[in-house]
């Protein structure tokens, strides 16, 4: 669902997930203890993982609104299939983890700098 060709298909995945989770959308104040805020669940005494799911698919289609284009992509290190969410402050993130950025960009360096063997004095 995170990741998906194109919006089409992220959209076609998220109404998909929408539609399984439990009811329509409401706002509720859980009787006047929070403030109030959407669920997507049958009742405000629905169980925890039927929440779960509803809170999920709301949050994805906040991102895939505001983004226009699936909410995730897969790590660009080599080797790695994790998923990650590349929105938030600065510029869109490319690895799952500050691990595989610097296993990549140590292993660029090393590419680049391969054949530039300079004796020592």
């Amino acid at each position: 669902m995170l990741v998906a060709p194109d919006p089409e298909a992220a959209v076609a995945r998220l109404n998909a997930l929408l539609a399984r989770c439990g009811g329509p959308l409401r706002l509720t104040s859980h009787a006047g203890t929070a403030p109030w805020h959407p669920h997507i669940d049958s009742g405000d005494d629905a169980p925890w993982d039927e929440w779960f799911r509803g809170a999920s698919a709301v949050a994805l289609l906040a991102v895939v609104w505001e983004r226009q284009g699936p909410p995730g992509a897969v790590c660009a290190a080599r080797g790695c299939a994790r998923v990650l969410i590349p929105y938030g402050a600065g510029p869109p993130r490319r690895y799952c983890s500050r691990r595989c950025a610097t296993r990549e960009r140590v292993a660029a360096h090393r590419a680049r700098t391969a054949g530039d063997v300079s004796p020592s004095a």
